[in-house]
Protein backbone atom coordinates (compact mmCIF):
# COMPACT_ATOMS: atom_id res chain seq x y z
CA UNK A 1 0.00 0.00 0.00
CA UNK A 2 1.73 3.07 -1.01
CA UNK A 3 1.50 6.08 1.54
CA UNK A 4 2.27 9.86 1.98
CA UNK A 5 3.80 10.97 4.72
CA UNK A 6 3.54 14.57 6.73
CA UNK A 7 6.95 15.72 7.05
CA UNK A 8 9.38 17.34 4.12
CA UNK A 9 12.79 15.48 4.84
CA UNK A 10 14.24 12.80 2.84
CA UNK A 11 14.45 9.02 3.86
CA UNK A 12 16.67 8.06 6.69
CA UNK A 13 19.05 5.73 6.57
CA UNK A 14 18.67 3.45 10.10
CA UNK A 15 17.92 -0.11 11.18
CA UNK A 16 14.62 -1.75 13.22
CA UNK A 17 13.18 -4.54 14.38
CA UNK A 18 10.72 -4.96 16.71
CA UNK A 19 12.18 -6.88 19.60
CA UNK A 20 11.77 -6.90 23.32
CA UNK A 21 15.40 -5.24 23.64
CA UNK A 22 14.78 -2.29 21.33
CA UNK A 23 10.74 -2.00 21.53
CA UNK A 24 9.25 -1.61 24.92
CA UNK A 25 5.48 -0.49 25.72
CA UNK A 26 3.75 0.76 28.93
CA UNK A 27 0.30 0.60 29.06
CA UNK A 28 -1.55 4.05 30.64
CA UNK A 29 -4.42 3.24 32.65
CA UNK A 30 -7.63 5.57 31.63
CA UNK A 31 -8.68 5.96 35.92
CA UNK A 32 -6.83 5.45 38.55
CA UNK A 33 -7.69 1.74 40.16
CA UNK A 34 -9.72 1.87 43.55
CA UNK A 35 -7.37 -0.13 45.81
CA UNK A 36 -11.09 -2.16 46.09
CA UNK A 37 -13.77 -4.41 45.03
CA UNK A 38 -14.04 -8.05 43.55
CA UNK A 39 -12.05 -7.45 40.82
CA UNK A 40 -8.11 -8.17 41.17
CA UNK A 41 -6.16 -6.02 38.98
CA UNK A 42 -3.00 -7.58 37.57
CA UNK A 43 0.09 -4.96 36.04
CA UNK A 44 1.52 -8.23 33.87
CA UNK A 45 4.95 -8.03 31.68
CA UNK A 46 4.98 -10.08 29.10
CA UNK A 47 7.23 -10.37 26.07
CA UNK A 48 7.06 -12.38 22.54
CA UNK A 49 3.57 -12.96 22.97
CA UNK A 50 -0.32 -11.20 21.89
CA UNK A 51 -1.87 -10.31 24.57
CA UNK A 52 -4.66 -13.04 23.44
CA UNK A 53 -2.13 -15.43 23.33
CA UNK A 54 -1.12 -13.89 27.16
CA UNK A 55 -4.93 -14.43 27.93
CA UNK A 56 -4.98 -17.83 26.71
CA UNK A 57 -1.80 -19.31 28.61
CA UNK A 58 -3.69 -17.68 32.25
CA UNK A 59 -7.04 -19.05 31.48
CA UNK A 60 -5.66 -22.66 31.27
CA UNK A 61 -3.90 -21.97 33.93
CA UNK A 62 -6.64 -21.31 35.84
CA UNK A 63 -9.17 -23.56 34.24
CA UNK A 64 -11.38 -20.60 33.09
CA UNK A 65 -12.91 -18.79 29.54
CA UNK A 66 -10.76 -16.05 27.98
CA UNK A 67 -13.47 -13.75 28.02
CA UNK A 68 -13.29 -14.30 32.28
CA UNK A 69 -10.55 -12.12 32.08
CA UNK A 70 -10.74 -8.24 30.89
CA UNK A 71 -7.78 -5.87 29.11
CA UNK A 72 -8.10 -2.76 28.04
CA UNK A 73 -5.55 -3.09 24.74
CA UNK A 74 -3.87 -5.23 22.77
CA UNK A 75 -0.10 -5.10 22.78
CA UNK A 76 2.51 -6.02 19.87
CA UNK A 77 3.70 -9.38 19.97
CA UNK A 78 7.19 -9.03 19.36
CA UNK A 79 8.18 -6.49 21.97
CA UNK A 80 8.14 -6.27 25.90
CA UNK A 81 5.29 -5.00 26.90
CA UNK A 82 3.05 -3.91 30.31
CA UNK A 83 -0.89 -4.25 30.47
CA UNK A 84 -2.98 -4.57 32.99
CA UNK A 85 -5.89 -7.60 33.15
CA UNK A 86 -8.26 -8.06 35.38
CA UNK A 87 -10.23 -11.08 37.24
CA UNK A 88 -12.22 -12.44 39.50
CA UNK A 89 -10.52 -11.98 42.85
CA UNK A 90 -11.23 -15.57 44.27
CA UNK A 91 -8.29 -16.10 41.64
CA UNK A 92 -5.92 -13.96 43.53
CA UNK A 93 -4.46 -17.36 45.67
CA UNK A 94 -4.12 -19.22 42.40
CA UNK A 95 -2.06 -16.31 40.53
CA UNK A 96 0.27 -15.86 43.57
CA UNK A 97 1.84 -19.10 41.90
CA UNK A 98 1.69 -18.26 38.64
CA UNK A 99 4.72 -19.20 36.53
CA UNK A 100 4.90 -19.03 32.72
CA UNK A 101 7.90 -17.83 30.40
CA UNK A 102 7.23 -14.91 29.15
CA UNK A 103 4.73 -13.85 31.86
CA UNK A 104 5.59 -11.91 34.90
CA UNK A 105 2.75 -10.15 37.37
CA UNK A 106 4.73 -7.00 38.18
CA UNK A 107 2.07 -5.78 40.98
CA UNK A 108 -1.79 -6.30 41.79
CA UNK A 109 -4.60 -3.99 43.23
CA UNK A 110 -8.33 -4.19 43.13
CA UNK A 111 -11.12 -2.21 41.32
CA UNK A 112 -14.43 -2.63 41.37
CA UNK A 113 -15.32 -2.66 37.79
CA UNK A 114 -13.79 -5.57 35.28
CA UNK A 115 -11.56 -4.05 32.81
CA UNK A 116 -12.92 -3.42 28.98
CA UNK A 117 -11.33 -3.07 25.56
CA UNK A 118 -10.43 1.32 25.34
CA UNK A 119 -9.89 1.70 29.06
CA UNK A 120 -6.76 2.80 28.65
CA UNK A 121 -5.56 5.95 28.38
CA UNK A 122 -2.52 5.87 25.77
CA UNK A 123 0.49 3.41 25.79
CA UNK A 124 3.94 4.78 26.55
CA UNK A 125 6.86 3.78 24.71
CA UNK A 126 10.82 3.08 24.24
CA UNK A 127 12.35 2.56 20.94
CA UNK A 128 15.67 1.72 19.80
CA UNK A 129 17.00 2.09 16.11
CA UNK A 130 20.36 0.74 15.02
CA UNK A 131 23.32 1.96 12.48
CA UNK A 132 22.77 5.87 13.21
CA UNK A 133 24.85 7.86 11.75
CA UNK A 134 25.31 11.51 12.99
CA UNK A 135 24.03 12.90 9.96
CA UNK A 136 20.75 10.53 10.56
CA UNK A 137 21.11 11.39 13.85
CA UNK A 138 20.58 14.99 13.37
CA UNK A 139 17.63 14.58 10.98
CA UNK A 140 15.77 12.17 13.47
CA UNK A 141 15.81 15.14 16.47
CA UNK A 142 14.65 17.44 13.84
CA UNK A 143 11.42 14.69 12.86
CA UNK A 144 11.09 14.30 16.27
CA UNK A 145 10.78 18.18 16.83
CA UNK A 146 8.53 18.23 14.49
CA UNK A 147 5.93 16.25 15.64
CA UNK A 148 6.13 17.26 19.15
CA UNK A 149 5.28 20.50 17.36
CA UNK A 150 2.20 19.77 15.15
CA UNK A 151 1.58 16.49 15.94
CA UNK A 152 1.19 12.78 13.11
CA UNK A 153 -1.09 11.06 10.81
CA UNK A 154 -2.90 8.68 12.52
CA UNK A 155 -2.62 5.56 10.23
CA UNK A 156 -3.28 2.30 11.15
CA UNK A 157 0.15 0.06 11.08
CA UNK A 158 1.15 -2.87 9.39
CA UNK A 159 0.27 -4.66 12.40
CA UNK A 160 -3.46 -4.52 11.63
CA UNK A 161 -2.96 -6.46 7.96
CA UNK A 162 -1.67 -9.60 9.41
CA UNK A 163 1.87 -11.35 8.94
CA UNK A 164 1.23 -10.82 5.24
CA UNK A 165 -0.29 -7.71 5.00
CA UNK A 166 -3.27 -9.07 3.30
CA UNK A 167 -5.65 -9.50 5.90
CA UNK A 168 -7.98 -6.45 4.18
CA UNK A 169 -8.70 -8.56 0.96
CA UNK A 170 -10.70 -11.64 3.06
CA UNK A 171 -12.22 -9.02 4.59
CA UNK A 172 -13.68 -7.30 2.21
CA UNK A 173 -14.86 -10.33 0.69
CA UNK A 174 -16.54 -11.10 3.97
CA UNK A 175 -17.96 -7.65 4.82
CA UNK A 176 -19.20 -8.31 0.98
CA UNK A 177 -20.74 -11.76 1.95
CA UNK A 178 -18.42 -12.87 -0.84
CA UNK A 179 -16.64 -15.16 1.72
CA UNK A 180 -17.37 -17.04 5.05
CA UNK A 181 -15.48 -17.05 8.26
CA UNK A 182 -17.10 -19.26 11.14
CA UNK A 183 -15.15 -17.88 14.01
CA UNK A 184 -16.36 -14.21 14.84
CA UNK A 185 -13.54 -13.04 16.53
CA UNK A 186 -11.45 -13.91 13.48
CA UNK A 187 -14.26 -12.30 11.09
CA UNK A 188 -14.13 -9.16 12.97
CA UNK A 189 -10.56 -8.74 13.07
CA UNK A 190 -10.41 -9.61 9.10
CA UNK A 191 -13.80 -7.13 8.50
CA UNK A 192 -11.73 -4.18 10.55
CA UNK A 193 -8.50 -4.82 8.49
CA UNK A 194 -10.49 -3.73 5.50
CA UNK A 195 -11.80 -0.67 7.17
CA UNK A 196 -8.58 -0.16 8.34
CA UNK A 197 -7.15 -0.68 4.85
CA UNK A 198 -9.83 2.37 3.40
CA UNK A 199 -9.18 4.68 6.61
CA UNK A 200 -5.16 4.60 5.55
CA UNK A 201 -5.86 4.88 1.80
CA UNK A 202 -8.21 8.07 2.62
CA UNK A 203 -5.63 9.30 4.84
CA UNK A 204 -2.80 9.10 2.40
CA UNK A 205 -4.93 11.24 -0.22
CA UNK A 206 -5.70 14.13 2.63
CA UNK A 207 -2.13 14.30 2.64
CA UNK A 208 -1.24 14.24 -0.94
CA UNK A 209 -3.81 16.89 -0.83
CA UNK A 210 -2.03 19.04 1.79
CA UNK A 211 1.63 18.40 0.01
CA UNK A 212 -0.22 19.98 -3.04
CA UNK A 213 -1.24 23.04 -1.49
CA UNK A 214 1.91 23.87 -0.42
CA UNK A 215 3.65 23.24 -3.75
CA UNK A 216 1.78 25.03 -6.10
CA UNK A 217 0.10 28.12 -6.90
CA UNK A 218 -3.89 28.60 -6.48
CA UNK A 219 -4.18 28.46 -10.12
CA UNK A 220 -2.63 25.67 -11.17
CA UNK A 221 -4.58 23.75 -8.03
CA UNK A 222 -8.16 24.36 -9.34
CA UNK A 223 -6.97 21.81 -12.17
CA UNK A 224 -5.05 19.67 -9.98
CA UNK A 225 -7.68 19.10 -7.27
CA UNK A 226 -10.75 20.15 -9.29
CA UNK A 227 -11.73 22.55 -5.67
CA UNK A 228 -13.08 25.80 -6.29
CA UNK A 229 -10.44 28.52 -5.93
CA UNK A 230 -12.03 30.11 -2.55
CA UNK A 231 -11.51 26.65 -0.55
CA UNK A 232 -7.95 26.33 -1.97
CA UNK A 233 -7.32 29.88 -0.76
CA UNK A 234 -8.64 29.50 2.32
CA UNK A 235 -6.71 26.24 2.99
CA UNK A 236 -3.69 27.52 1.85
CA UNK A 237 -3.80 30.11 4.47
CA UNK A 238 -3.83 27.46 7.15
CA UNK A 239 -1.02 27.29 9.51
CA UNK A 240 -1.46 23.85 10.13
CA UNK A 241 0.41 20.91 8.15
CA UNK A 242 -3.19 19.09 7.94
CA UNK A 243 -5.32 21.23 5.63
CA UNK A 244 -9.12 21.66 6.50
CA UNK A 245 -11.69 21.09 3.85
CA UNK A 246 -15.18 22.25 4.82
CA UNK A 247 -17.53 19.03 6.05
CA UNK A 248 -15.00 17.30 7.53
CA UNK A 249 -15.53 15.92 10.58
CA UNK A 250 -13.85 17.14 14.04
CA UNK A 251 -14.17 15.51 17.42
CA UNK A 252 -12.86 17.35 20.45
CA UNK A 253 -9.32 15.99 21.53
CA UNK A 254 -8.68 13.52 23.16
CA UNK A 255 -12.17 12.46 23.06
CA UNK A 256 -15.39 14.00 22.98
CA UNK A 257 -18.25 15.04 20.80
CA UNK A 258 -18.47 14.97 16.96
CA UNK A 259 -19.25 17.76 14.74
CA UNK A 260 -19.07 19.06 11.59
CA UNK A 261 -16.38 21.78 10.43
CA UNK A 262 -17.74 24.40 8.56
CA UNK A 263 -14.82 26.82 7.62
CA UNK A 264 -15.28 28.93 10.43
CA UNK A 265 -11.44 30.90 11.71
CA UNK A 266 -12.94 29.58 15.89
CA UNK A 267 -12.86 25.92 14.95
CA UNK A 268 -9.26 26.56 12.94
CA UNK A 269 -7.95 27.86 16.05
CA UNK A 270 -9.17 25.23 18.42
CA UNK A 271 -7.62 22.79 15.79
CA UNK A 272 -4.26 24.29 15.71
CA UNK A 273 -4.34 24.59 19.90
CA UNK A 274 -5.33 20.78 19.40
CA UNK A 275 -8.84 21.70 21.16
CA UNK A 276 -10.44 19.34 18.49
CA UNK A 277 -9.04 17.25 15.58
CA UNK A 278 -10.15 16.00 12.02
CA UNK A 279 -11.12 12.60 12.29
CA UNK A 280 -11.94 10.10 9.25
CA UNK A 281 -14.34 7.02 8.24
CA UNK A 282 -14.30 3.11 8.80
CA UNK A 283 -16.90 2.73 6.96
CA UNK A 284 -19.99 0.80 7.64
CA UNK A 285 -23.57 1.00 9.33
CA UNK A 286 -24.78 3.53 11.88
CA UNK A 287 -21.76 6.33 11.94
CA UNK A 288 -21.57 10.06 11.16
CA UNK A 289 -20.58 10.65 7.21
CA UNK A 290 -18.68 13.94 5.81
CA UNK A 291 -20.37 16.72 4.39
CA UNK A 292 -19.57 19.15 1.65
CA UNK A 293 -16.07 19.17 0.06
CA UNK A 294 -14.55 16.63 2.38
CA UNK A 295 -17.85 14.31 1.46
CA UNK A 296 -16.72 14.23 -2.13
CA UNK A 297 -13.20 13.14 -1.08
CA UNK A 298 -14.73 10.57 1.59
CA UNK A 299 -16.75 8.99 -0.41
CA UNK A 300 -14.33 7.40 -2.96
CA UNK A 301 -13.27 5.49 0.24
CA UNK A 302 -16.59 4.75 1.44
CA UNK A 303 -18.08 0.85 1.40
CA UNK A 304 -21.55 -0.46 1.98
CA UNK A 305 -20.64 -3.46 4.31
CA UNK A 306 -22.67 -5.05 6.81
CA UNK A 307 -20.54 -3.76 10.07
CA UNK A 308 -21.20 -1.01 12.23
CA UNK A 309 -18.78 2.15 11.21
CA UNK A 310 -16.88 4.30 13.42
CA UNK A 311 -14.90 7.92 13.43
CA UNK A 312 -11.01 7.92 13.79
CA UNK A 313 -8.74 10.70 14.82
CA UNK A 314 -6.95 11.46 11.47
CA UNK A 315 -4.33 13.24 13.36
CA UNK A 316 -2.93 12.92 16.72
CA UNK A 317 -0.63 14.58 19.18
CA UNK A 318 2.60 12.31 20.20
CA UNK A 319 3.29 13.66 23.87
CA UNK A 320 6.83 13.65 26.08
CA UNK A 321 8.66 13.25 22.90
CA UNK A 322 12.63 12.73 24.13
CA UNK A 323 15.34 11.44 21.73
CA UNK A 324 19.13 10.36 22.74
CA UNK A 325 22.10 9.61 20.18
CA UNK A 326 24.51 7.34 21.08
CA UNK A 327 27.43 8.02 19.01
CA UNK A 328 29.98 5.07 19.84
CA UNK A 329 27.14 2.26 19.49
CA UNK A 330 25.80 4.17 16.25
CA UNK A 331 21.92 3.84 18.08
CA UNK A 332 19.12 6.08 18.61
CA UNK A 333 16.50 5.94 21.39
CA UNK A 334 13.38 7.38 21.77
CA UNK A 335 10.64 7.71 24.23
CA UNK A 336 7.01 8.99 23.61
CA UNK A 337 3.55 8.70 24.31
CA UNK A 338 0.66 8.22 21.89
CA UNK A 339 -3.05 8.18 22.36
CA UNK A 340 -4.84 4.73 22.57
CA UNK A 341 -5.52 3.32 18.73
CA UNK A 342 -1.92 4.96 17.74
CA UNK A 343 1.15 2.88 16.61
CA UNK A 344 4.49 3.55 17.82
CA UNK A 345 5.45 1.46 14.08
CA UNK A 346 3.37 4.62 12.33
CA UNK A 347 5.81 7.44 14.17
CA UNK A 348 8.64 5.58 13.24
CA UNK A 349 7.93 5.22 9.60
CA UNK A 350 6.77 9.09 9.61
CA UNK A 351 10.65 9.49 10.71
CA UNK A 352 12.06 6.89 8.41
CA UNK A 353 9.70 8.54 5.38
CA UNK A 354 9.70 4.69 4.41
CA UNK A 355 7.92 1.16 5.23
CA UNK A 356 10.13 -0.42 8.18
CA UNK A 357 8.52 -3.89 8.18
Amino acid sequence: MDRFYSLAHSSIDFHFKQSPRDFVVEEIPLYEFSGEGEHLILYIRKKNLTTTEMVGHIARYLGIKNKEIGYAGLKDKHAMTKQYISLHKKYEEAMDNFDFEGIKVLSKTYHNNKLRIGHLKGNRFYIKVKKVNPTSAAKIDEALKNIADVGMPNFFGYQRFGSDGNNHILGEKLAKGEARERNPRVKKLLINAYQSHLFNLWLSRRLEINSLIASFQTQELETLLNLPKETLQKMQAQTHPFKLISGDIMEHYPYGKLFEFEDNAEDIQRFNERKISVTGLLCGKKVKMAGSLAGEIEKDFDDAINADGARRFAWVYPTDIEGRFNKVEAQYEMNFTLPKGSYATVLIEEIAKRKIN
